[in-house]
């Protein structure tokens, strides 16, 4: 299986920057660095005026490396014919020898905060080296307005300045980047403010890196390991779901959660509860009933979506956890675990919880945020339970495991009841057998994919807000393209 893409903390590369300072003479990182960065900002050039010479950047040069990364590749661009003027944000701290370096080279430099606006004004471009993975906290005043007034897009060395690198959280001002171009490794920013950083560019510098503690699957590996009937199996050796969703205030949950865990596999589906006419008219394929009791022999169990809370419900979820199997619990489920965790702990039987924020917090007394990497890792330890905590940046936490994220590229899955369908594949993938933890971060992509399928999927080819109900539609579809990648 191709290894999963890794992430790395601040700390993390400032160990592997050590080790490769005893490996090559002083300064070949930086500009190993800044070459790529120059590269990239070529081609963003190319791209949208058709040519590099004669063309303007401007940089933003804080102190410390992430400020000499931008000096040096404005270096790189002087000498291919680009115009370049540097905005000295801490004029005492500016790397000395690429600052030197520009200036040989012809470059412009911008002492005066004041006059900065001006200075930039007419860039084709603009190179943010404000800060790197040192920096916390917001933009300073003087970068602050600055970046507000710049109105061309921006290329992050590194990450966007003033966003957190291993959290994505924004406590104030803050750059928003067309493209980041990345040193060495992708940092935790990079997926969890995805929005902030644009595309991604990574551009190696010769850094060994251990182990990733947060990894995102390979969308082919994904593809390649989804469960396909083989020559020798049958509808029962594929694994059959249970589902326990919906009521008659919330039949569509019913609906939508066990059409999602028929879409996902190739094997069976048996859903209990009282939505079962709801879930019949829409899925002949199900075996339905009205009683749990009556659902016959099944691999997993879903239960949440739409249940209801009172106590039927609570006994229901009972007595499923207390069988030996695999079990996703969502949405409803989830306010009765909040009230009663002792359902839940202890459980010898692998157990998927998938709360939002707001079920994150009733579940643990405390917000996801601003380290969500570290809050559900935490849970999971806790709890000792696989935990998909839901998100345009979607994690999952076993534990002692590896925390594996899935930044979606949009939030087109940000709509009622597209949790239920992400249940739904969830426990299809358990009854066939798959670790819940790379299952959950495998549901996760086909989910986001889906959506964003079905996004597309509009008159005229422009993407437009869509319901859970074509994104379920669409399930087939995503699964059907990862595979395609694996082939």
């Amino acid at each position: 299986m191709t290894q999963p893409l890794g992430y790395y903390t601040a700390d993390e590369v400032r160990l592997a920057e050590a080790e490769l300072f005893t490996r090559v003479p002083d300064g070949v990182p930086m500009r190993r660095a800044a070459y790529g960065l120059a590269t990239v900002v070529a081609a963003e050039l190319r791209a949208r005026s058709g040519g590099v010479a004669g063309r303007t950047v401007a940089l933003l040069v804080g102190s410390g490396d992430n400020g000499g990364d931008a000096l040096w590749a404005g270096v790189t661009l002087r000498r291919r014919g680009v115009a370049v003027t540097a905005v000295l944000l801490n004029p005492a701290r500016a790397h000395t020898a690429g600052l030197a370096a520009l200036r040989r080279a012809g470059g412009r430099v911008c002492a005066d905060p004041v006059t900065a606006v001006a200075e930039i004004a007419g860039a084709d471009l603009v190179i943010d080296g404000i800060v790197g993975i040192s920096g916390r906290g917001p933009l300073r005043p003087d970068a602050a307005r600055i970046v507000a007034e710049v109105d061309v897009p921006i290329i992050a060395a590194d990450l966007p300045s003033g966003v957190d690198p291993d959290t994505g959280a924004v406590s104030g001002p803050a750059v928003r980047a067309a493209v980041t171009v990345t040193f060495g490794a992708r940092k935790p920013v990079h997926a969890l403010a995805a929005d902030r950083c644009g595309r991604i560019e990574l551009v190696p510098i010769g850094l060994r890196l251990p182990e990733p503690n947060l990894a995102a699957l390979d969308p082919a590996a994904v593809g390649a390991a989804w469960p396909v009937p083989g020559a020798a199996d049958d509808k029962y050796t594929q694994g059959v779901t249970g589902v326990q969703a919906g009521s008659a205030t919330y039949p569509g949950a019913a609906v939508l959660c066990t059409g999602a865990a028929v879409a996902a596999t190739s094997g069976m589906v048996r859903y209990a509860g009282t939505a079962a006419s709801a879930v019949l008219a829409r899925y002949p394929e199900v075996i339905a009933v009205a009683d749990p009791a009556d659902a016959g022999r099944v691999q997993s169990w879903v239960f949440g979506p739409g249940s209801g809370t009172d106590s039927g419900a609570r006994d229901h979820l009972a007595e499923i956890l207390a069988t030996d199997l695999p079990v996703v619990v969502d949405a409803d489920g989830l306010t009765l675990l909040a009230s009663e965790p002792e359902l839940v702990r202890g459980r010898r039987a692998p157990t998927v919880l998938t709360p939002h924020a707001g079920e994150f917090r009733r579940l643990t007394g405390a917000e996801p945020a601003p380290d969500r990497v570290a809050a559900v890792r935490e849970f999971a330890e806790s709890w000792q339970v696989t935990v998909l905590l839901k998100g345009r940046a979607t994690l999952v936490a076993a534990p002692g495991r590896q925390v594996l994220i899935n930044e979606a590229g949009g939030s087109w899955a940000a709509t009622a009841g597209a949790g239920d369908v992400l249940s739904g594949v969830i426990g299809a993938l358990l009854a066939a057998g798959r670790d819940p933890l790379p299952a959950a971060a495998a549901a996760a992509r086909v989910h986001a994919l889906a959506a964003g399928l079905a996004a597309q999927d509009t008159p005229g080819g422009a993407a437009a807000p869509v319901s859970a109900t074509p994104l379920l539609r669409h399930i087939p579809a995503a699964i059907a393209t990862l595979r395609a990648l694996a082939a």
